[in-house]
């Protein structure tokens, strides 16, 4: 079992930045891809981007390529999304996840989310 804790949302203007952070507890951090996906309202949950167990893998949705970055850190068992340039159609609700890649349904293991908010 991998709990993940999400934290670093808030509210940030048109171009601004945030960096969320998701730390991992439980079993080995290391042995899982890590994911962060996003869900607006009235939307369903979409990838944003997904690193893998080295790091030396990432992928990411196009609407957020050249925008967000994300990493890991193995050591603080911690995963961050660096979000840069932000958009209003970036606010959602973020999530954290353990043990997939590209789609939802591959994850086995989910944060609680955390909201961003982009608004001037």
């Amino acid at each position: 079992q991998v709990q993940l804790v999400e934290s670093g949302g808030g509210l940030a203007q048109p171009g601004g930045s945030l960096r969320l952070s998701c730390v991992a507890s439980g079993r080995t951090f290391s042995a899982y891809n890590m994911g962060w996906f996003r869900q607006a309202p009235g939307k369903e949950r979409e990838f944003v981007a997904a690193i893998s167990q080295n790091g030396g893998t990432t992928l990411y949705e196009d609407s957020v390529k050249g925008r967000f970055t994300i990493s890991r850190d193995n050591a603080k068992n911690t995963v961050y999304l660096q979000m840069n340039s932000l958009k209003p159609e970036d606010t959602a609700v973020y999530y954290c996840a353990a043990d997939g890649w590209s789609t939802y349904a591959q994850y086995s293991y989910w944060g609680q989310g955390t909201q961003v908010t982009v608004s001037s």
